[in-house]
């Protein structure tokens, strides 16, 4: 057996749990089996032998897969899962029946998604749905699921929180803090456009944490910056964009739409805690922009 096939062999000892979690994201047998197809593709492009997990690598990739499906689908502007079940969704995906194969597990994997739970899980925002099903339904630590989202793993585990609140029938009331947390984002922003180096310090976390990828200096490697003053000093050269800012909600985040000769170019995700400004996460990526949950404010 070459290297390809012993690749593929371990990779549909995974392909049901696989399925598994593509169909709780979309509700869809036929687009999980696709993202499945492209959790494949990845893996026989990738460098196998780095990879010391390859069932958590495989169910981070599916979920980082159906993420990207989750969001096209929304920017189409499709209408929901409704009270009509088509064909592919009336009797759920193969959860596999194989070697092995538990089947208490199974009945069980099987209930958690019935239609009322796909229905259910359609009015959650895609981040919230990823963060549900692969921690409460997969058990994939928030240190992993974090990555996926491009979010802290306590914004993550938030994330699932709220989730698992509106699934177990209890909508979630508004987030009361949102108001005071855009507030501190429009004082950041204040902060950069007058060059207040102090000011800036002052709303920023003692550790706070930038990741950006489109390095330092907007161009390069993915960077981090940590600390209050060295990114106060980033943020300073900030500046000239913070005057056009537009204020926007990413996955229900304050951000921040830097433009450029009035194109955007960049999108800074807040993560606020105790009023102060603990993570940002800068994304410039011309592949991943178009992606994003993003609502723009008005105001």
């Amino acid at each position: 057996m070459d290297g390809h096939e012993f690749l593929a062999e371990r990779f549909e000892e995974n392909r049901n749990q696989l399925k598994a979690v593509a169909y709780r994201m979309l509700g869809s047998a036929s687009e999980a089996e696709d993202a499945v197809q492209e959790a494949w593709i990845r893996l026989s492009r990738s460098d196998d032998r780095a990879i010391e997990n390859l069932g958590g690598w495989l169910t981070t990739v599916v979920g980082r897969v159906c993420l990207d499906m989750l969001r096209s689908r929304r920017s189409r502007r499709e209408e929901p899962l409704g009270t009509g079940v088509p064909e592919e969704h009336a009797s759920g995906p193969d959860l596999g029946d194989g070697p092995g194969a538990d089947p208490e597990q199974q009945a069980l994997m099987a209930d958690s998604v019935g239609i009322a739970m796909l229905v259910v899980l359609e009015t959650l925002e895609p981040a919230e749905r990823l963060a549900f099903v692969l921690h409460d339904m997969f058990a994939v630590p928030f240190d992993e699921i974090a990555g996926v989202v491009d979010r802290t793993p306590a914004a993550t585990r938030q994330l699932a929180s709220r989730a698992r609140r509106r699934v177990q029938g209890v909508e979630p009331a508004p987030d009361p803090s949102l108001a005071r947390k855009r507030e501190v984002v429009a004082a950041f922003l204040a902060a950069a456009r007058d060059g207040d180096f102090e000011a800036l310090v002052a709303v920023l976390d003692p550790d706070v944490v930038v990741r950006s990828d489109i390095g330092v200096d907007g161009v390069g490697a993915p960077a981090l910056v940590r600390g209050a003053e060295a990114v106060a000093r980033q943020a300073m050269m900030f500046a000239p964009f913070a005057r056009s800012a537009q204020h926007a909600l990413v996955d229900g985040e304050p951000a921040v739409i830097a433009t450029r000769e009035g194109r955007r170019f960049s999108v800074m995700v807040f993560t606020v805690v105790r009023d102060r400004v603990v993570e940002m996460s800068v994304i410039g990526d011309p592949a991943r922009l178009p992606g994003l949950d993003l609502t723009v404010l008005n105001d």
